[in-house]
């Protein structure tokens, strides 16, 4: 590791090897640059390095951008979705952890190695305060973004694995990529021969340094939304800044046009006869200060007050009229007429939650929970709860990034063996929703149906194996845990002496 970037490496003989655990990125020369999936800013070797630009001057930093998301988070609607999201996808428990690790398909390690993973797992949650802290982390991450967190060891003996894990706000860091560029012998074609990742941390946006810091060192997960023109990565707010913005501005209508429309105001018509401008004005003038009434009750001293020395957008008109028609006339001006409309006002909002991607229903008060069948779950609430899948499968990326870091810091596995693993690891949240309960047993009795439906037909028309695969679903590994189970309760006295097909 190069010694001008702060932080550790492990076992990286060139920095110009990608760090994302899921990366296929390879050192082979090509003119193209590498895609920036992680929003990165790339900069050519040796050259000036920076926070990156948008030339569309809409935002003109990534500082600005998490600030505009983090300002509009505070918007009621605005609020109100991101709870209800968060509150599917981060489940608190009383019995275990909010989310668990799944290795029950991977069998590349024995037991004993996959227990000091779960072991290692348990404690990055640990240090990750998850159990307490995970519903803000997720919620920092949706609205921002993106994540980051410095990843601190001990130096002297860096064996013990991650020590403490501190959050960095991320308006305050940025990754970056350097390019290395080269000729090509064959075909004097510029070629990007490697490229080095640091991330810049800079204190305050002005700052005309910052520090580098090894890419090791800090954990990034992000919400896997770019901006196509820029590469940046977006929020999953970002979509819902123009429906924010129309709402807002129709309720700021809504609000003036029922100030000014609301009362019932009177229009002075005051004979002037033939008296000249300055004195029709003057005398207007002093008819509207002998006849104004403006008194006002001041709740602070409980005394009645005249304020007839301010003005006020809603008070009466006064207009002159002069010699040839009418005389002094009282009329009335009404009020407006549909003040009480709000169909612009539900428009935007329901635009809104679309944009969120928040059923509509969750807007109607009126629309209790459904707690009957799965087919009767309306098809938002479907969307809905695949959303929250992808959100969960996105910020899995922390877990996998410390995860990795934890085991080959401690000895566990070395970097080529979690790359064959990492595609196999999952991870179990806890929900609240009931949907997916409701759904599998609604599966799992279908299948039963149908069972017995068949099972009088099995050795002459389906083989056994046929039904467990095809009706029940059961794969190998299934299949095989489920013999042993039956074997094991069966030599146990649990169950009669049957095969699970009742006599088959």
């Amino acid at each position: 590791m190069p010694v001008d970037l702060f932080g550790f490496s492990i076992g990286r003989s060139k920095l110009n090897q990608p760090v994302d655990v899921t990366s296929t990125t390879t050192n082979y020369p090509s003119f193209v640059v590498p895609t920036a999936e992680e929003g990165a800013s790339y900069i050519d070797a040796g050259g000036f390095y920076g926070s990156y630009l948008d030339l569309d001057g809409a935002i003109k930093t990534e500082s600005q951008a998490v600030a505009k998301y983090r300002e509009m988070a505070l918007h009621p609607e605005i609020e109100s979705a991101v709870e209800d999201i968060c509150n599917e996808a981060i489940v608190y428990s009383d019995y275990g952890h909010s989310v668990n690790l799944m290795l029950d398909n991977n069998e590349s390690f024995s037991d004993p190695i996959k227990e000091k993973i779960h072991a290692e797992f348990d404690e990055v949650l640990r240090m990750l305060d998850f159990d307490n802290r995970g519903y803000e982390m997720f919620r920092r991450w949706y609205i921002d973004g993106k994540g980051y967190y410095h990843i601190i060891i001990d130096d002297k003996n860096p064996k013990k694995g991650i020590q403490e894990l501190r959050a960095i706000d991320a308006r305050k860091i940025r990754k970056m990529v350097e390019v290395s560029k080269g000729t090509d012998p064959k075909t004097k074609t510029k070629v990007v021969k490697g490229s080095a990742e640091f991330y810049v941390y800079r204190e305050k946006e002005t700052d005309q340094t910052g520090i580098k810091i090894a890419p090791e060192s800090v954990c990034y997960f992000h919400s896997g939304l770019h901006d196509a023109n820029s590469g940046r990565v977006l929020s999953y707010l970002n979509k819902a800044i123009k429906p924010l913005n129309q709402l807002r501005m129709v309720e700021d209508a809504l609000v003036i046009y029922r100030l000014s429309r609301a009362p019932e105001r009177r229009i002075f018509y005051i004979d002037v006869g033939s008296l000249p401008k300055q004195k029709a004005e003057q005398y207007v003038k002093q008819l509207m200060n002998r006849y104004r009434n403006k008194l006002v009750y001041d709740a602070s001293t409980g005394e009645i007050r005249d304020d007839k020395k301010f003005m006020n957008m809603l008070e009466d008109y006064w207009l002159p009229r002069r010699e040839g028609g009418k005389g002094t006339e009282i009329d009335t001006l009404s009020g407006g007429d549909n003040l009480g409309e709000m169909d612009d006002v539900e428009y935007f909002q329901k635009k809104l939650y679309r944009a969120l991607n928040i059923p509509m229903t969750r807007l109607e008060a009126d629309n209790g929970f459904n707690m009957g069948r799965a087919s009767e779950i309306s098809r938002d609430e479907l969307k809905f709860s695949k959303f929250i899948a992808r959100l969960r499968n996105k910020f899995n990326y922390l877990f996998l990034r410390l995860l990795r870091t934890q085991c080959i810091l401690k000895g566990i596995m070395s970097e080529d063996e979690w790359k064959k693993i990492v595609g196999d690891i999952r991870f179990d949240y806890v929900s609240d929703s009931h949907f997916a309960e409701l759904k599998e047993y609604e599966i799992v009795n279908e299948r039963m149906s149908v069972l017995r439906d068949v099972q009088e037909y099995v050795g002459q028309y389906y083989s056994l194996e046929y039904v467990r695969k095809n009706i029940l679903r059961q794969t190998d590994e299934e299949i095989r845990d489920m013999d042993k189970q039956i074997q094991k309760e069966r030599e146990a006295g649990l169950i009669a002496d049957k095969n699970s097909m009742g006599g088959y």
